[in-house]
């Protein structure tokens, strides 16, 4: 059976423009690019433009004065011998100039010549073929009166105007376009024109052929000195950049090795200018640097060697004391109001401390990097019911209800289910602590890639800045507001340390007045990029106010939160503290 051939479709006008310009944009995009990254690109190309316009000004300055010396020495040499052949050609003028006697051969044969033929030919003669002759008498040109077969046409009107109403023998000039009777091709000339006699014009045609050669020689020749000396430019330029780029450019790699955590790294020092001290100096600040980085590593690795150390020790006492504890809250009825409210107290504080003990265990194990995951692919939508059922009953003693936003469909996702109930939790003990009794949305949602939950509250809100200090460990917004359900400060902390080992984000939005919103955003499968969130950080009710506030039309599209919209943030996996 033939295999059908699928005929290839054949682009529209627009498709091809649109392309074009696709490519286009693209291209200048990396254009840009280099030319952002490239100081010695930028160095060598304003050189360049610089030196091009500097040798175009001086160029057409040269060309100016040259082309007027030429023209006005050629000029001067042939009004002083159009001058003298007038002067000339006066004499000959004089003569009869009644050509009925004169037989067509008498140039042959001796006799008397025409005035003008004879005035033409005097002056042409003594030419050297430097110039030719038109002769006019009384407004019309005769047979012969027009020497190495210059078309008489080409003599202006204009200059034939001015020749004819002034005195005698007094000298005009113009350029023009002289033509030829035959094949020889049209050229510039300067033709000098005069009266003679009263009533006869002579003009002398110089060509010019010989000076455009000599101009167009000249311009050749400056053009191709100019385009050296910009090309040269642009070389030196380009030496003289490279010898300060290039040691920068090792700065900055040095650098940025230094930033990867390659403390050993240093610059060579050569001579003694002052690159060669941004060296000295460099290595100076590296070795101070890495002697610091040193000191702090030491003492970090000390604090969580003792935090560590103390959370372990104080497991053994602090079991003793709430082994007694039970004991006295147990029989907390047979004493009196005021032992009985002490059992009570002591109770409660011992579970605050036993939380806040568990809570620096985990935290010193993030900090050793001893945190591992227990990865199984799991119902987002269980893991958020579960931590909403832990969350009810403080909720109920807090006036605070749960708006629940879930997808119909199983939102699967490969993920340490304990870790992120506990993120869970420590989001809606949050909003709790700060909802101010108001009502707590927490919406689901996922895409292709990712899911994500958001915890939202309409309380106090955040100051700006705050959405990053929010996850400092022991962190309070209000330092003078009590803890109303015994939070150790630690909570959001380790819910970031959570959601960053499984390669994911946690960030807040808040404003004052608007309440917050907290929102995890996890990779589908475990190990995958993290590249954008299914759902907005900011809500979108809030967006919607802000864009009527700007006198925009919002644009509503509500859809089920697994098709939702992807929204894409300048946020990778690995800068999580910058998103944060």
């Amino acid at each position: 059976m033939p295999v059908p051939v699928r005929k290839r479709r054949r682009r529209t006008p627009g498709q091809i423009a649109r392309g074009v310009r696709r490519r286009a944009r693209r291209l200048a995009g990396r254009l840009r690019h280099v030319w952002r990254r490239s100081l010695q690109l930028r160095v060598v190309t304003s050189t360049l433009v610089l030196s091009m316009a500097v040798v175009i000004v001086l160029g057409v300055f040269l060309m100016q004065s040259i082309s007027a010396s030429v023209l006005t020495s050629s000029e001067v040499a042939a009004v002083e011998e159009s001058r003298a052949n007038v002067a000339t050609a006066s004499g000959y003028l004089t003569l009869p100039t009644d050509s009925s006697d004169i037989t067509p051969d008498a140039t042959t044969q001796g006799q008397t010549l025409n005035p003008v033929d004879a005035a033409a030919k005097a002056l042409t003669d003594r030419s050297g073929g430097r110039y030719e002759v038109v002769i006019f008498n009384d407004g019309s040109v005769g047979e012969g009166r027009a020497s190495g077969q210059v078309d008489w046409r080409s003599i202006p009107e204009s200059l034939r105007a001015k020749v004819q109403n002034t005195e005698e023998q007094t000298l005009y000039k113009e350029i023009a376009t002289i033509r030829y009777i035959g094949a020889k091709q049209p050229e510039t000339g300067l033709v000098v024109g005069a009266r003679v006699n009263g009533s006869y014009e002579i003009y002398h045609v110089f060509p010019l052929g010989d000076e455009e050669k000599t101009l167009l020689t000249v311009q050749q020749m400056v053009f191709g000195a100019g385009a050296a000396l910009v090309l040269l430019l642009a070389g030196v330029a380009s030496l003289v950049t490279r010898q300060v780029v290039t040691p920068v450019r090792l700065a900055r790699q040095a650098a940025e090795r230094l930033a990867a955590g390659r403390l050993e790294e240093r610059l060579k020092v050569r001579g003694e200018d002052d690159l060669a001290r941004l060296a000295t100096s460099f290595n100076e600040m590296a070795s101070n640097l890495a002697v610091k980085i040193h000191q702090l590593e030491e003492l970090s690795q000390v604090q969580r060697q003792f935090v560590s150390d103390v959370s372990h020790e104080l497991r053994t006492p602090l079991t003793t004391v709430r082994m007694a504890a039970d004991l006295l809250y147990e029989g907390r009825e047979d004493f009196d109001p005021a032992s009985a409210r002490a059992a009570e107290l002591m109770q409660n504080q011992l579970e605050r401390f036993e939380s806040m003990l568990a809570d620096l265990l985990e935290i010193s194990r993030y900090d050793a990097g001893a945190a591992t995951l227990d990865l199984d692919p799991v119902d987002m939508r269980d893991v958020v019911l579960r931590a909403v059922g832990d969350s009810e009953a403080l909720a109920e003693r807090q006036a605070t209800r749960f708006e629940l936003r879930l997808p119909n469909e199983p939102c699967m996702a490969e993920v340490d289910s304990r870790r992120v109930e506990r993120i869970l939790r420590n989001l809606l003990f949050n909003a709790i602590e700060h909802g101010e009794g108001k009502d707590i949305v927490v919406t689901l949602g996922a895409d292709r890639d990712a899911v994500a939950v958001a915890v939202r509250d309409h309380g106090v809100g955040l100051k700006p800045g705050e959405e990053t200090m929010v996850f400092d460990r022991f962190w309070r917004a209000d330092p003078s507001r009590a803890r109303t359900i015994g939070g150790t400060g630690l909570g959001l902390a380790i819910s970031r340390e959570d959601a960053m080992l499984h390669g994911g984000w946690l960030q807040a939005w808040g404003a004052p007045g608007e309440g917050s919103q907290f929102r995890l955003s996890l990779p589908r499968v475990a190990g995958a990029p993290l590249r954008g969130s299914p759902l907005p950080l900011v809500p979108p009710e809030v967006e919607m106010r802000r864009t009527w506030r700007g006198h925009a039309t919002p644009v509503l599209t509500p859809a089920p939160a697994e098709t939702a919209p992807r929204v894409r943030e300048n946020v990778d996996a690995g800068a999580f503290d910058a998103a944060d």
